[in-house]
């Protein structure tokens, strides 16, 4: 059969129900949000951010509305000053169906990795609440709880870390992630010594080194080399750790690939990059046994859920970086419990300063880690949350 005949004989694309019986939709309208803050918690400086402090705050910042003509509107993670008027210009007439589409011209005119991905979402938003269903149901439901990890933010003290961990196991999370950013190897040893005796076996440990911050060879902070990086992961095997998370430089594939090739531990990465053929490096040269793009940062969610496939044909987990802390959050949320191969959230949380709570604010029906340490999925139809009308600007 020659391969025109071969085309021509492939059956045309058979919609799900749900999504033949939607109405058809005209976008005719993108807004930037404002939302007011409840109040300050106080200041924190990130371990992977020495000498800067943040100030976190409950609600705040903004969100974007994509609105139809079908009064049906969809709701996405805050956007950049400059992509508003070029994201109208590439969506108002356009159907938010028509998403396969709309996603490359957004990435080429829309600005930053993240003005897209919140555009996307918001698009998904729209699709799932025109089918009346949620977005891990469009997606292919495989589960509908996931399990959370709590990822510090600060470095702290190993006996204020210990009372934090004893204090998440007690409230059910199943898992801690701990910063390893002192000066030496033997200090971050014991950080993760001191912590695991005190939760026993029944806590999982995950621990980040945060080296992949810069694209070149500059890093805040304390910077390893390949010899401190093999040592760490060794110590850490004896610790019975889930994973060793950004070892190495962002783009040191050569050194992470062998790394990973002289330990059992996991080796985690790739939040930083951007781009699908990244990934596909990754993958092909074997450097990370987990990856963990970021639905704000990798490819728009088109991207980010072909990351996700890559990674199923290689017979790789994959376990999303944090996601912001909102509707980003939310929408990785119903992207992981479509993936078999997904098996944690990653949620920021280093109460009582930086609680994920505070960015979960934003919405009046958050999904929470429950007292067995899960999320379950929202069951409204597209994200599934609404916003906390309370906090509009």
């Amino acid at each position: 059969m020659l391969r025109r005949d071969f085309l021509k004989s492939v059956p045309p694309v058979v919609l799900m129900p749900q999504l033949r019986s939607a109405p058809r939709l005209k976008i005719t309208d993108i807004r930037v949000v404002n939302l007011k803050s409840v109040g300050e918690t106080g200041k924190m400086e990130a371990a992977w951010n020495p000498g800067t402090a943040t100030t976190h705050r409950i609600g705040g910042g903004s969100i974007i509305e994509i609105h139809t003509d079908q009064g049906l509107s969809g709701i996405g993670p805050a956007i950049d000053n400059g992509s508003l008027e070029p994201a109208k210009a590439q969506l108002i007439g356009m159907d938010p169906f028509s998403i396969e589409q709309l996603a490359g011209p957004l990435r080429y005119y829309a600005g930053s990795p993240r003005s897209v991905a919140s555009l996307e979402i918001a698009l998904w938003d729209l699709i799932g609440k025109a089918a009346g269903q949620p977005l891990y149901k469009l997606w292919g439901a495989a589960k509908d709880r996931v399990p959370a990890y709590a990822s510090m933010i600060q470095l702290s003290t190993p006996e204020e870390r210990v009372r934090m961990a004893v204090q998440l196991k007690s409230q059910g999370w199943k898992a801690i992630k701990l910063r390893a950013h002192y000066q030496t190897l033997k200090e971050d040893v014991r950080l993760v010594e001191e912590v695991r005796k005190a939760v026993g076996g029944d806590m999982e440990i995950m621990v980040d080194a945060n080296q992949a911050q810069s694209a070149g060879k500059w890093q805040p902070g304390v910077m390893w080399d390949f010899r401190r990086a093999l040592q760490t992961a060794r110590e850490l095997e004896g610790l019975n750790c889930l994973w060793l998370e950004e070892p190495r430089l962002r783009y040191a594939f050569d050194e992470l690939a062998e790394l990973n090739r002289l330990v059992s531990i996991p080796i985690a990465g790739g939040e930083n990059n951007r781009g699908v053929h990244e990934y596909r490096w990754m993958l092909e040269q074997k450097v990370f046994d987990i990856l963990q793009p970021d639905i704000m940062v990798a490819d728009g969610v088109t991207g980010f859920r072909e990351i996700a496939a890559l990674a199923g044909a290689h017979n790789k987990t994959v376990i999303p970086h944090h996601g912001g802390g909102n509707l980003g959050t939310v929408a990785q949320l119903h992207a992981i419990a479509c993936w078999p191969h997904a098996p944690w959230i990653e949620i920021l949380h280093d109460p009582p300063v930086a609680a994920y709570t505070n960015g979960f604010a934003m919405m009046e029906n958050p999904p929470l880690v429950d007292k067995e340490g899960y999320v379950t999925l929202p069951q409204g139809p597209g994200l599934g949350v609404t916003i906390n009308k309370d906090l509009i600007a």
